[in-house]
């Protein structure tokens, strides 16, 4: 009797523990940066007491890091996988752009900017009159200007990095792909992100500056002058509450404008930016490591490994099935001893581990082929429920017929009022033509003999229906051809193929090209690890699938037609290419390890064939020439369509 197998574990509780461990080392990354920053705005009076742990340096760091916890706790919230999928940046506008996780994270950045304003104000030695409350003449309390100015720019800031969030999407986890290891290529998914993130140093810095610097500017040359009666408004307001201010809301005549404020600002601003953009490149770096814990898989730990990394296989929530297929991938690839144990676990309750692997994995890949076949379809109508309400005696409508006499004579009614009546009705029923049969013929006669005279040929041209639709192309080419509104309305073709590949509203390809390696190397292992001979059967159905979906895939990429709104006219989609250069990696690497059996596997020499021609990669050096012609056939449209109208300026 075998043994009795041990509870497993949800694959959840060993990737919840590694990603709170990484959020973790995030939020230390961050404590040191704040750390850093508390350097910059001590003032040195004393060589001591600005960097000592214990002391001002402490609550300084701990009250900047406060500033940026409000971001870690959004990213926690809000973190997903996949990219957004929609046909034009207009859809994805209309999709979030009122949403409440949009509203959430812009709120959640002006609050953090609004709390490091104050810490830098506070900060700032006094000589430096930034304090919100100034003496100006005996002991009456003056709202000071300048610190009102510096916290609109900050608050400003935070805004627009909010509106910046949202739109690149770092809420996004961006997981790895598992890919053939080539000879003597080391193994580089358990290495963490720290020396990534010293590469990245150079960029963030230059980011956080351009962003500082573009807002200030606004903010000093444009903004702050509509800002500003209603922002000193609301500050006199507040500190009416604690000292005795005047009761005039009238802003002073002469704003505090100065090249040292704008120098401030854009110092200030740097350092915020700073604390964000790390935040975000250190959550991505450490988010998107492997599942992996001291260089094993993360359900290593089970005591059921197979039964948990299953779990996680079969997880309704996206992200855990995610990581688990990348763990079963790196599984498949990395770890020989958790690969042979996948082929000898075969006493399981629902079939042994390589079916329920099998199965899963297979659901996966043709969920690719169930989108492209319903691609264009209208959906299937919701079910109708039989209606059990017991019917209802009809209403009368009309009423009831008379019982008089129909034969009486109507009694005759005479008088002013009747005869005019009857003189009307003659009238309108008596035969003739109406006025507007009269001169509607003519007025249409007159209407084309001015045409024929008064108008030029070019100009018929331009009224007829023809050149109306051209003209209306031109306006809407034109408007497309606008640098950044026109691209909202632009239906890319790379955008319409991955939405109608990966789904919506969001597509993880890690998942598709996982799940097809983990697929196609576990059965090639299996020629010389399953004892059993478990897998063999199912060898012939992973290879017609591959073949039946490279095929569809690509006839769906081919066939799918040109938007018209797609001015770049550009075939290219790095999404589709790199999920079909997984489906074709792995479908050589079967054809390869099993072509000589192929007659034993019932496998045809068709099969064969289709599956040779499906795992040859073409030759892209005409899909490249064909994207450098692209340039300019926009503006060549749009010039000969205006060619077409010479006229249609005088015609307006």
């Amino acid at each position: 009797m075998p043994p009795a197998i041990a509870r497993r574990a949800p694959y959840k509780d060993f990737l919840q523990p590694a990603l709170q461990r990484r959020f973790a080392s995030t939020t230390g990354v961050l404590l040191g940066l704040a750390y850093v920053e508390n350097l910059f705005l001590a003032t040195w009076d004393n060589l001591l007491w600005p960097w000592f742990p214990f002391g001002p340096a402490t609550i300084r760091t701990f009250a900047i890091f406060a500033c940026i916890l409000p971001i870690i706790i959004l990213r926690i919230a809000h973190s997903h996988i996949g990219i957004r999928t929609s046909n034009s940046p207009f859809d994805t506008f209309r999709r979030y752009a009122f949403s409440f996780a949009t509203i959430e994270t812009v709120i959640t950045f002006a609050i953090s900017a609004a709390l490091f304003s104050q810490i830098y104000l506070i900060s700032i030695p006094t000589s430096a009159n930034l304090s919100w409350i100034t003496y100006y003449s005996g002991d009456r309390a003056r709202l000071n200007e300048r610190a009102l100015f510096y916290t609109v720019d900050i608050i400003l800031l935070g805004i627009v990095q909010g509106v910046v969030h949202v739109y690149v999407d770092y809420d996004r986890m961006l997981l790895g792909t598992v890919k053939p290891k080539r000879e003597g290529e080391a193994n580089t998914q358990g290495t963490s992100g720290w020396g990534r993130l010293t590469e990245w140093i150079p960029v963030i810095v230059v980011r956080a500056g351009m962003l500082s610097i573009t807002v200030a500017l606004a903010n000093y040359v444009i903004l702050y002058h509509f800002l500003r009666p209603s922002a000193w408004s609301w500050a006199l307001s507040f500190f009416r509450l604690f000292y005795s201010l005047p009761k005039s809301n009238i802003p002073p005549s002469k704003a505090p404008w100065s090249i040292w404020m704008l120098a401030r600002s854009m110092w200030a601003g740097f350092l915020l930016c700073l604390m964000w953009y790390f935040g975000d490149m250190v959550f991505r770096l450490q988010l998107g490591r492997a599942p992996l814990k001291n260089g094993q898989p993360l359900s290593a730990e089970s005591k059921d490994p197979n039964g948990s990394l299953l779990n996680g296989l079969k997880s309704k929530n996206s992200r855990v099935s995610a990581f688990a297929m990348w763990e079963l991938a790196l599984i498949t690839r990395d770890f020989d001893i958790r690969r042979r144990s996948i082929f000898e676990d075969i006493d399981r309750k629902d079939g042994p581990m390589w079916s329920q692997i099998y199965a899963t994995c297979m659901s996966t890949i043709k969920s690719l082929e169930q989108r492209v076949d319903e691609y264009g379809k209208p959906p299937t109508p919701p079910p109708t429920q039989p209606d059990t309400t017991p019917p209802q005696p009809q209403t009368r409508v009309v009423p009831p017929p008379k019982t008089d006499d129909v034969w009486a004579p109507v009694p005759s009614s005479k008088g002013f009022r009747s005869s005019l009546g009857k003189f009307v009705t003659n009238v309108a029923t008596s035969p003739g033509k109406t006025p507007a049969e009269v001169y509607l013929p003519e007025a249409k006669k007159k209407a084309l003999e001015a045409t024929e005279h008064l108008l030029t040929k070019e100009q018929k041209e331009a009224l007829s229906p023809e050149g109306i639709t051209t003209f209306a192309q031109t306006i809407a080419f034109r408007f497309l051809n606008i640098p950044i509104l026109g691209m909202l309305f632009q239906q890319l073709f790379s955008r319409r193929l991955t939405t109608a590949v990966l789904g919506q509203p969001y597509g993880e390809l890690s998942m598709y090209v996982n799940a097809a390696y983990a697929l196609s190397k576990l059965a090639v292992s299996s020629l010389a690890e399953d004892k059993y001979g478990n897998v063999q059967r199912d060898v012939p159905a992973i290879i017609r699938t591959f073949t039946a979906i490279i095929r569809k895939l690509e006839k769906f990429r081919d066939g799918l037609p040109m938007h018209w709104t797609d001015l770049r006219k550009n075939r290219v989609c790095r999404e589709v290419d790199e999920l079909l250069d997984a489906l074709k990696d792995g479908l050589s690497e079967l054809i390869a390890a099993f072509g000589q059996y192929s007659s034993d596997l019932r496998l045809t020499r068709a099969d064969m064939r289709m599956a040779r021609e499906a795992a040859e990669k073409k030759n892209k050096v005409q899909e490249e020439e064909a994207v450098a012609e692209v340039p300019g056939r926009a503006a060549a449209a749009v010039a000969r369509a205006a060619e077409a109208q010479p006229q249609m300026q005088q015609v307006r």
